[in-house]
């Protein structure tokens, strides 16, 4: 007996290594993915501007990290609220007690972007919601919109041909720059239950339409991955959400990822992804007697397991858990 409904894994030759230069730009749904990736020893660049939601919000981003052009004092994205500096392109992590340390903050994360962006060869994009919030002093759009009053913005709801035409011309930018630029699509199964049930569905449906056609305009390039199939069909069970009923719970994500490793990892890169678990969870282990010979010898063999690793793919970093071992076993 079958008690779900598969939502279907795409078939291609799309693959990921380690190898690849990621970035991944979205809702906080792609830092979910790219939260594994970093885990699992990926050399990712992971929403430099923080979490984005919106189509055009994401184009600008990249467009801003390609170009690499920095913020200045004068740039209109810059506004203090409440005693705070923000920027209506960063995500508030970003926002600051003073305009000073925030371009120190902002400009640094775009300038390591943009050296990340030259060598970058999958981009991973995660559309949130296809509604966006004008700021109604110079009619730009709102990355984030910091909890300004609601009089500050007027809401509409992109089409899907603005969509394509917008995100189109930002991959075109940098496609020319690689043609072997890969474009990985995702939507965020995340319901923006705020714009209602129903405006949800049309967002929803909107941001899917307009990736189906960018698919179809760049097919080498352009590729979609079911997160949204997998988490509102798949797992459709309330069991599979955090408490707030919206966004999913930790076993989804774990699903989602397990099914992203088998769409999209060969052998080799599984292998890879579970030795570098394995350490993980070595060196967060808590030992009874961290000074015991037993102790010691187990942080001795980690140490031995990344050199190994090492030996075979030296391009991966494990410096931080060398430190860590050998801070263990010198105490």
């Amino acid at each position: 007996m079958q008690f779900t409904t598969p939502a279907g894994l795409p078939l291609n030759d799309f693959r990921i290594s380690h190898r690849d230069n990621i970035m991944l730009v979205g809702s906080c749904f792609a830092a979910n993915i790219g939260n594994r990736l970093l885990d699992s020893k990926f050399n990712v660049v992971q929403n430099p501007f923080g979490v984005q939601y919106n189509p055009f919000s994401i184009a600008t981003v990249l467009e801003r990290v390609a170009g690499g052009e920095p913020f200045t004092a004068s740039s209109g994205e810059l506004l203090c609220h409440n005693g705070k500096w923000h920027s209506m392109m960063h995500h508030s992590d970003f926002s600051r007690d003073s305009m000073e340390e925030l371009l120190e903050c902002i400009n640094s994360s775009l300038a390591n972007a943009h050296k990340a962006a030259v060598e970058c060869n999958t981009i991973i994009v995660t559309f949130g919601t296809a509604y966006v919030y004008y700021r109604n002093s110079d009619s730009s759009i709102a990355g984030n919109c910091h909890k300004l009053p609601g009089n500050m913005f007027t809401r509409r709801l992109l089409d899907i041909d603005s969509i394509v035409e917008r995100f189109s011309q930002v991959m075109e930018s940098y496609i020319q720059k690689n043609p072997g630029t890969r474009f990985l699509f995702t939507v965020s199964p995340i319901r923006h239950l705020r714009d209602g049930a129903h405006d949800n569905q049309k967002s929803k449906a909107t941001l899917l339409l307009a990736i189906d056609r960018l698919i179809q305009m760049y097919p080498q390039n352009a590729f979609y991955f079911p997160a949204y199939e997998i988490v509102l069909d798949e797992l459709r069970d309330y069991r599979f959400f955090a408490d707030d009923m919206v966004h999913p719970s930790a076993t989804a994500v774990e699903y989602i990822w397990e099914c992203f490793g088998k769409c999209y990892f060969n052998e080799e890169t599984a292998a890879v992804n579970a030795a570098a678990g394995d350490i993980a969870r070595a060196l967060a282990h808590r030992p009874f007697d961290a000074s015991s010979a037993p102790y010691r010898d187990f942080i001795a063999n980690t140490l031995r397991k990344i050199s190994t690793i090492e030996e075979r793919m030296p391009y991966l970093d494990f410096e931080n858990e060398k430190e860590r071992c050998n801070t263990l076993l010198e105490r």
